[in-house]
């Protein structure tokens, strides 16, 4: 009988020492795997953008397209980045812009000249801090040269300084062969034609 009892009394001993062990092996494993907050790193704007796929996810309309150029333009502004992601950002913006005024620049001038008009911004010390594209009932549509064309606006909030000025700027775009909308041109909406 005594027998009995000691063997009970040692399986309930290991059977205790075994549940310990798991307790404390799961209490690691806890502490040992990172937190989803450790997980997700955020990313920038500009890391954002280089990200997309405009091959696969183009943007569907007109405003969208204006939409995301303007994005483009406010990091190109007002975001930091290394050169080799400017250039990258740069390469990527191009491909909203229609074929014919992507060619009427090469990528390394059309780089260069992003460059100097940057580096004009950062010594006037302006930045664009945030846009406003036209509501889509706002877009103009037309046929012209067997070609469809969206007209719309968009209004950049420029910082000067402290101060905030509004600049509006006026979108023509095209359809290419694909049906895709590309940016054919741009101009700066003056105050009394608004």
């Amino acid at each position: 009988m005594e027998t009995k009892k000691s063997t009970n009394v040692v399986k309930l001993i290991i059977v205790g020492v075994f549940c310990v062990l798991l307790i404390v092996l799961f209490a690691f494993l806890i502490n040992k795997r990172p937190s989803k907050a450790e997980n997700v790193t955020k990313s920038t704007p500009v890391q954002d953008l280089l990200a997309q796929n405009l091959n696969g996810n183009y943007p569907p309309t007109p405003k969208e397209v204006v939409k995301l150029y303007s994005e483009y333009t406010r990091c190109f502004y007002s975001e930091t980045y290394t050169d080799e992601e400017l250039e990258a950002l740069a390469l990527k913006s191009r491909e909203l812009l229609d074929e014919e005024l992507v060619g009427n620049q090469t990528d390394a001038e059309f780089l260069e000249s992003l460059k100097t008009d940057i580096a004009r911004y950062k010594q006037e010390n302006r930045a664009i801090s945030s846009y406003s594209v036209a509501s889509a009932a706002d877009v103009e549509y037309n046929t012209f040269d067997g070609h469809d064309w969206a007209l719309l606006n968009c209004i950049y909030s420029m910082r000067v300084g402290t101060a905030i000025a509004p600049v509006n700027e006026q979108f023509l775009l095209r359809k290419d062969a694909s049906g895709h909308w590309k940016i054919y041109g741009w101009q700066l909406v003056e105050k009394e034609q608004e």
